[in-house]
């Protein structure tokens, strides 16, 4: 995926750099593997959320998703080069933490998706009959919570 308009193109980096960008993938995996077991926490409660936090969180993924994209070409044109055997055993992990990265940002937008439909904001929003018709749900995930 080429720079947007109006961007700069992407500044590569020489496989020197091989260790710091994986400090910033491992990194980036880290964060959103506990931002995701933080979402799952609150699964069976989402009405202890509001529409900005949840908004918020959709927004940053977004971003890191549309992103990723540059990580795995910089991973890719050093995959291409002529590394020593360390080097080279670096971009391959890398490559395998990109792998998980992408889906663990996948699992997050997945999850905000449904935990929008039940922010404070929306149940307050809800009429009584409806708060009614929902009630055994949320009692029945209340009790899948550990």
């Amino acid at each position: 995926m080429p720079a947007q308009h109006g961007q700069p193109p992407p500044q590569w980096q020489p496989s020197g750099k091989v260790f710091l960008v994986g400090t910033m993938i491992d990194g980036m995996l880290q964060g959103a593997q506990e931002q995701y077991a933080t979402l799952l926490e609150v699964r069976p409660k989402p009405h202890v959320l509001d529409d900005y936090t949840v908004g918020r969180i959709i927004a940053v993924y977004t971003e890191q998703r549309d992103d990723l994209w540059l990580w795995d070409e910089q991973l890719a044109r050093w995959a291409a080069e002529p590394l020593n055997v360390t080097r080279r055993r670096e971009v391959e992990r890398l490559q395998g933490q990109m792998a998980a990265l992408r889906a663990v940002v996948t699992s997050i937008l997945t999850l905000a998706d449904e935990l929008k439909q039940g922010t404070i904001e929306t149940v307050l929003a809800k009429d009584d009959e409806e708060l009614g018709r929902r009630l055994p749900r949320l009692r029945q995930l209340a009790k899948l919570a550990p």
